[in-house]
């Protein structure tokens, strides 16, 4: 579900291709509901290993972060911190992931290429990007720590589930259109630059 509050885009799990078809690249939305860490080891397990990821994360959202967790006793726990990590990590598995669990958003640091706009554009999926060093602001929007699976990964790998309200501020990256945030704007920066080293070169010419 797709909700402005106080002028922010609120996405509520669970998520829809429609409720994606108005979110653009370069937009600031939310999420609050279901949100669960998946790193590469989650990734490689369900994609090259076959495995049923054990946490239904349809039509929900994923974040690529390893948590700092604090464990309040037999099956609770706290999230203490959660950055992300670097999403390109997951990129060649992405698009079987995707298709494989029908998750409808990706969080993580920094872009993604060809094979999540593929996905994003075929299956309606969005992909985000969380600002850096909001490690800690990020688990104050954790509400709960749901489940946990495959906790033999190793904490930074397994898969935490949490609650969370109103998540964010995520910038979206990859649309359902096909627009790729990161890329389009290095085109863009990597023309600038050209122009400017040309405005410099030509001051600075008398240099030898």
């Amino acid at each position: 579900m797709l909700e402005i509050k106080d002028s922010k885009k609120i996405l509520t799990t669970p998520i829809s291709a429609e409720d994606l078809k108005d979110i653009h690249t370069g937009d600031i939305i939310y999420i609050s509901g279901s949100l669960t860490t998946c790193r590469d080891d989650v990734h490689r397990r369900v994609v090259e290993e076959g495995l049923t990821i054990p946490i239904d994360i349809r039509d929900k959202a994923i974040f690529h972060a390893g948590p700092i967790i604090r464990t309040l006793g037999e099956d609770h726990y706290e999230v203490v911190s959660v950055g992300p990590t670097t999403s390109m990590r997951m990129e060649k598995f992405e698009y079987e992931f995707v298709k494989e669990t029908g998750v409808r958003v990706l969080v993580g640091k920094g872009g993604m290429k060809e094979n999540t706009v593929r996905a994003c554009q075929e299956f309606g999926c969005i992909h985000c990007v969380i600002p850096a060093g909001n490690a800690v602001v990020a688990a104050i929007c954790v509400e709960e720590v749901v489940d946990a699976q495959w906790l033999d990964l190793g904490m930074p790998e397994a898969l935490w589930s949490c609650r969370v309200k109103e998540f964010g501020p995520l910038i979206v990256s990859i649309d359902t259109h096909g627009s790729n945030y990161f890329e389009e704007k290095k085109i863009e920066y990597n023309k600038r630059k050209e122009e400017e080293i040309a405005k410099i070169n030509k001051e600075v010419g008398f240099i030898k």
